[in-house]
């Protein structure tokens, strides 16, 4: 029987990374919030790899980070190591990645969680939503408890209809052995949402003690380590190493005689798998040219002897994969203690999504994380910050918030999903990014502060820190340009030291720092700033000197992209009346209805013959409009 358990201005289902990102941000902004979880002890559980970070992802949680989010500081309070990627190459895809102690990150979010004002957290499994007239007016839980919003988000991962499949075994259950969604996902239906099935998987773990590591490689944390958010500024603990290591002929050898046992291969496995992220098995048959493929042994935690086995997840039987493992160089007598399996589940198919992650079909109902076909942590972190933001905007009687793909890789991430869709697991790259030298590691907060302390998510305090570092780049570059540099012995000695060219004339040491082989620590020696200047604001300046030409360019392009997102299409438009476009414009337009003409521009099969009869037409209805006004 169903009893009125309460009333709250904004309800999340689902505690995960987009749960978690969803609720604080809800709250912060003011609403009264409720936070509900199939189980407590699983409330930011990192049920695959237990790392935050790395390509494209790492840019996400500084980015979570610069809008007030929490991923970003409660990885800096929890981190086992921390490593620069990609060093090697330009600052536009250079990334963190960080090892987390995966029981205490879940522990340090959870008491977060409970000590936010305005966020109540709860225990309890949601199997209706309440709607009326198209508009979401609450939930109720398996235990009749119905509880009243004015809006809800939806982060359920991968617990809707969820199936764990190991070998032959097959059977419901969300990540880990937890309970899955059942109930939920056929409300879903029910309102008219269309699902896709897609599928994930997870790789073994270990006993540390097990593990000869002596026939691995080491791979150290860095010595001087550099943090997820702005506002860290000591490190925590001794870093730990992870261990590199590879798979060997045996391996490819016991994978590929037991092909016939792998539900990959044998059908039992109906949803579609990331790409970017296959299973070992699938790794061997699809690279069979390759004689191995590297494996690296990651820490679980501090106070654990669990190793995580990185690149082999895998839905091979029990058995099977314990001969897979001891195939290994270093784990040759390897301990296995918890299995690896495939899991499917339901997902929402994107495109019903509106840009601020609200659906098209029931207003006041917002999805985040891998239920709208993502996956990673700080994939569904992103998006979960955003609908929480625009979830308590919605209550607020506030317009709703978008990042454009110029301004983050957030923006970037949920234009693709509500704009393209995605027929597999959808994984974030730095590839996907058309403005990614603007979009980089080091300059999130010059690019989403702001927009974080004009929604209520940054305090005022961090606010005029930031004003200040961004007056203090300003006023520095603008000195590097004034300030004289002489082909002096001083200098001389100084470039040759360097491996650049000497002088022959007198420059401005803004030039100076342009060349390749020159850093903002050789200007500082040959004249020092009278501004105090902190590490992040030495590579501010440099990135934007050296860069500036490239982003100058992209400044324009994004110029171009302002004015054709500022062209806004009207909800009431009725694509079938449009004379002259294609009848798979007309489609697609239909479908997605995008918000600009921006949007409609990157909607597959919309071509630009189709955008100019639409701005022709969008021309004539707006006067129509105009005139009957």
């Amino acid at each position: 029987m169903n009893y009125h358990a309460g009333e709250f201005d904004v309800i999340v289902i689902g505690a995960g990374h987009a749960g978690c990102e969803s609720a604080l941000a809800s709250a912060r902004m003011g609403c009264h919030t409720l936070l509900l979880t199939i189980n407590l002890d699983m409330v930011a559980f990192m049920p695959c790899n237990p790392s935050i970070g790395g390509p494209a992802k790492g840019h996400v949680v500084r980015e979570i980070d610069a809008l007030g989010g929490e991923m970003g500081r409660n990885t800096d309070k929890t981190y086992i190591q921390l490593r620069m990627l990609n060093t090697g190459k330009g600052a536009a895809v250079h990334a963190l990645r960080a090892q987390a102690d995966k029981f205490l990150y879940q522990h340090t979010m959870k008491e977060t969680i409970e000590k936010q004002d305005n966020l109540s957290l709860r225990q309890g499994m949601v199997e209706e939503l309440i709607v009326e007239n198209g508009v979401v007016k609450g939930v109720i839980t398996k235990t009749g408890a119905m509880f009243m919003a004015k809006a809800v988000v939806m982060t359920t991962g991968t617990y809707l209809r969820g199936k764990v499949i190991m070998g032959e075994l097959m059977y419901e259950s969300g990540p880990n052995n937890q309970q899955p969604s059942i109930k939920l996902s056929q409300c879903l239906k029910e309102l008219g949402f269309e699902l896709a099935r897609f599928k994930t998987g997870t790789p073994p773990r270990v006993h540390k003690d097990s593990i000869e590591f002596t026939k691995t490689e080491i791979q150290p944390g860095d010595d001087k380590p550099k943090f997820f958010s702005f506002e860290t500024t000591e490190e925590v603990a001794e870093q730990l190493p992870c261990w590199l290591t590879y798979t060997s002929a045996k391996t490819h050898e016991i994978i590929t005689s037991n092909l016939h046992r792998a539900p990959m291969f044998t059908g039992k496995i109906e949803g579609t798998g990331p790409r970017y992220c296959p299973s070992i098995e699938d790794k061997i048959v699809r690279f069979a040219d390759k004689p191995k493929h590297q494996i690296f042994l990651e820490p679980e935690g501090r106070h654990t002897s669990e190793y995580y086995v990185q690149g082999l997840s895998t839905s091979m039987p029990e058995d099977v994969q314990l001969g897979i493992l001891r195939s290994i160089p270093g784990l040759e007598k390897v301990q296995m203690m918890r299995t690896g399996y495939a899991i499917e589940y339901d997902s929402v198919v994107p495109t019903q999504l509106k840009p601020s992650l609200e659906t098209k079909l029931v207003e006041g109902l917002f999805t985040a994380g891998q239920i709208n076909g993502t996956s990673g942590y700080e994939e569904a972190a992103g998006q979960g910050i955003m609908a929480g933001i625009n979830a308590a905007r919605k209550v607020q009687g506030k317009e709703a918030v978008v990042l454009d793909r110029s301004e983050a890789y957030i923006g970037v991430l949920i234009d693709d999903l509500v704009t393209k869709g995605t027929n597999e697991p959808y994984r974030l790259l730095t590839s996907r990014a058309e403005y990614r030298l603007l979009l980089r590691h080091d300059n999130a907060d010059m690019r989403l502060t702001s927009i974080g302390h004009e929604i209520g998510l940054i305090s005022e305090a961090r606010y005029q820190t930031f004003l200040v570092k961004k007056k203090t780049i300003e006023l520095e570059l603008e000195r590097l340009k004034q300030e004289k540099v002489r082909p002096d012995e001083q200098t001389a000695d100084l470039l040759r030291g360097s491996g650049t060219t000497e002088l022959t004339m007198v420059i401005d040491a803004l030039s100076l720092l342009r060349r390749p082989e020159i850093t903002y620590d050789y200007i500082e020696k040959l004249t020092p700033s009278p501004l105090m200047l902190t590490e992040d604001m030495k590579e501010q300046v440099e990135i934007q000197t050296k860069y500036a030409g490239y982003i100058d360019k992209q400044q324009i392009q994004v110029e171009r992209l302002k004015k054709m997102e500022k062209k806004k299409i009207p909800d009431d438009i009725l694509y079938e009346d449009v004379h002259g476009l294609a009848i798979e414009a007309k489609q697609k337009l239909a479908k997605i209805r995008p918000i600009s003409i921006g949007q409609a521009t990157r909607i597959s099969g919309v071509t630009p013959a189709d955008i100019s009869i639409l701005l022709i037409y969008l021309e004539h209805y707006n006067r129509v409009k105009a005139a009957r006004s």
